[in-house]
């Protein structure tokens, strides 16, 4: 049986669920595919670090949209839990991107110094004035860039909420529907071919994360994403350890709700195996015991692995397909899916409806000529 909608999302993650909310919310019928459950991988395995000062060192395009996402969620977030009745465990305590070396504070000093000259609020705070703040982390290291504005959430209630909200707003949603083909002619998309019958519509989205090379791939396209597995754990403890976020080179903290800790977080490139293993979460023990020493005395909860989608130049895909009509990609987020959530569903929703009015730094036109394809697409 064929369906038809307006448009078609391939992949159930926070961004395909956020690209869905957008759609919906502008009276678009709209189908969500995931070939698993919605927020089955990388979505549901971030810590939900709001990080855009964190993760981002310097000013530009990417640093831009990783602002005006994170400044979208005060409004956002109590839209999505009306709609969806998901707690999403918003938080907006600050990050600590601490230093452990002299060369880490010259450097997290003149990335303050950047990003005070581009508008944002962050300062350096000394480890006496980083220990009255946060008494229980090691006073080996040598102070923190203190980031206010950079908070979490958690991050599959906050998928969950992404997609129940769209569903509220008329989006379908359907779970363990793989998709083997796209349905193309005269280089125009008309839809996908699933293990549920083909779903018809003239705009198709493709976010399906590190799994968006393997998606396009079976239509002859090619993209460059790079899969990078990343392990974590989480523990709990009675009184709580830090307020912040506590951030470092190869390891960070993040203070949930409950007395829960989540720690990560490994780096594996090109790597799709979500096996834990003993290596990666020993090193990750680690080094947080080396940011907060007290960590050792909790209680252990559990551990997991993400498979998070790195482009070719560090940048993620946002547009239409520079060849193929009515083919549109969000992917390659890599450590910043869930911060960018945000700003990704109102940016394809605008492209989708042809709002955008300045060039788009992330279009994918930035990659012709680099691969070609055995349908006659050129990408």
């Amino acid at each position: 049986m064929r369906k038809i909608y307006d448009a078609v999302i391939v992949g159930g993650g926070i961004n395909g669920s956020s690209i869905a909310f957008q759609l919906a919310k502008r009276g678009y019928k709209v189908a969500v595919l995931d070939k698993g459950k919605i927020a089955g991988k990388a979505s549901g395995a971030a810590a939900g670090i709001l990080g855009a000062q964190t993760e981002l060192a310097e000013d530009g395009p990417l640093f831009q949209l990783a602002c005006k996402s994170r400044s979208m969620y005060r409004i956002l977030i109590p839209e999505l839990e009306d709609l969806s009745q998901v707690h999403i465990g918003y938080q907006n305590k600050g990050v600590y991107k601490v230093a452990a070396n002299k060369e880490e504070e010259q450097t997290l000093k003149r990335l303050i110094e950047s990003q005070q000259k581009a508008g944002e609020q962050a300062e350096w705070f000394s480890i006496d004035d980083l220990i009255k703040r946060e008494p229980s982390v090691s006073n080996k290291l040598l102070g923190a860039m203190y980031i206010p504005n950079d908070g979490q959430v958690q991050a599959y209630e906050l998928s969950l909420a992404f997609a129940k909200a769209s569903m509220a707003l008329g989006a379908e949603i359907y779970e363990y529907t793989h998709v083997s083909d796209f349905i193309l002619k005269d280089e125009k998309v008309h839809g996908v071919k699933t293990s549920q019958g083909e779903f018809l519509a003239e705009s198709v989205i493709v976010a399906s994360g590190a799994w968006s090379r393997e998606v396009l791939e079976r239509a002859g396209l090619s993209l460059p994403i790079i899969p990078v597995k990343g392990e974590c754990f989480s523990v709990t403890i009675e009184k709580p350890l830090v307020q912040g976020t506590i951030f470092s080179q190869g390891c960070y903290i993040v203070p949930k709700q409950s007395g829960r800790l989540v720690v990560g977080a490994t780096v594996k490139i090109n790597s799709f195996d979500e096996k834990v293993t003993f290596e990666g979460i020993s090193l990750l023990m680690e080094k947080a015991q080396n940011l907060v020493p007290d960590i050792a005395n909790a209680e252990w909860e559990r551990a997991w692995t993400g498979i998070r989608p790195q482009s070719a130049d560090g940048q993620p895909f946002l547009g239409q397909h520079p060849v193929c009509e009515g083919l549109y990609i969000a992917a390659g987020h890599f450590r910043n899916g869930v911060l960018l959530a945000p700003a990704t569903g109102e940016l394809m929703a605008d492209i989708l409806e042809g709002k955008t009015e300045q060039p788009n730094p992330f279009d994918l036109s930035r990659l012709e000529g680099l691969v070609h394809s055995s349908k006659g697409v050129l990408l």
